[in-house]
């Protein structure tokens, strides 16, 4: 059994560090930067800009 857990702990390493490969990976750069201005691109809560016969905003 302790054979076992090894063995996934390896593998559950080795998972982890790809994906933090992938995600920093020089190709993904350009989708990072577009989910970082992700938050930006939506309507302020306030405005009523966008929010017309939908009952928000007053």
């Amino acid at each position: 059994m302790a054979i076992l857990n090894g063995v996934f702990t390896v593998i559950s390493m080795l998972m982890f560090f790809g994906i933090i490969w992938w995600a920093w990976s020089k190709h993904r750069v350009k989708d990072n930067d577009e989910a970082a201005r992700l938050p930006f691109a939506l309507p302020d809560e306030g405005s009523d800009k966008g929010n017309r016969n939908k009952g928000y905003g007053s």
